[in-house]
């Protein structure tokens, strides 16, 4: 053999035995992640099993995945005082007030996305007629996961006893995490005892102060499928919502 041809074989031999390292390589990959998943759908299971067994899970299935961003409106927009403010849920309308000084980050974001007009004609999405007694509205997808494109936390406000008044208004979040919130809110139509989790209860950040009666007469037609969790019979829109 010639010193060229031996160079030229070395050189081949160089190349195959650096492409069945790379396959070698790539195929530990999709073990590795074909493991992963299983692995993550045998958690993923453990946990579907946990929420279905413990009690009033609702709010641990929303909103979305948490996305903490700085664009969250800043806490200074609550200006530390009580906002007052109105909505049609339904054509039914209602009047409120926000907690500034109690919850400032929430009612910062709430101001906020109401005087850009977020809420105009947005959906309440799921109605909770048994256990608790909520309907939950601010989603833009209207499945349960939207939001604003940021999200904030913690807990602010939370009633130290898991009471959640009738009126109230609260943020929704994703179970045990604090920092999920965003635009989803629920409306208490029925005191209800909601459990607090490892990152706190619910933030509290506001009151319906007329006309509770509006989404009582919501809740009364019941869900779409007759269950005791699920969207609202009728579809329901929040319209002409303001505050100052």
């Amino acid at each position: 053999m010639t010193k060229k041809n031996a160079k030229l074989s070395k050189a081949a031999e160089a190349r195959i035995a650096n492409y069945q390292a790379k396959s070698t390589l790539v195929g530990g990959r999709s073990a590795t992640r074909r493991k992963d998943n299983v692995l993550a759908l045998a958690i993923a299971g453990v946990s579907i099993l946990v929420a279905v067994a413990a009690q009033l899970t609702y709010f641990h299935f929303g909103p979305g995945t948490p996305k903490p961003t700085p664009t969250a409106p800043d806490a200074s927009i609550a200006e530390n005082r009580v906002w007052t403010g109105g909505m049609s849920v339904a054509g039914k309308p209602i009047n409120f007030e926000l907690y500034g000084d109690k919850a400032p980050k929430a009612v910062a974001s709430f101001v906020d996305l109401t005087k850009k007009g977020f809420f105009e004609n947005i959906s309440c999405h799921r109605l909770v007629t048994a256990g608790i007694f909520v309907l939950q509205c601010g989603d833009p997808e209207g499945t349960g996961q939207g939001g604003p494109g940021y999200t904030f936390g913690p807990v602010e406000n939370a009633p130290a006893d898991n009471i959640y008044e009738t009126g109230t208004l609260a943020m929704a979040r994703q179970g045990d995490k604090g920092m999920s919130m965003g635009s989803q809110f629920f409306i208490v139509y029925g005191k209800s005892m909601i459990p607090a989790d490892s990152a706190g209860g619910y933030t509290v950040f506001g009151k319906v102060t007329s006309n509770i009666a509006g989404i009582e007469s919501i809740a009364a037609l019941g869900t779409a499928d007759g269950k005791t969790d699920g969207a609202p019979k009728d579809k329901v829109l929040l319209t002409a919502i303001s505050v100052k």
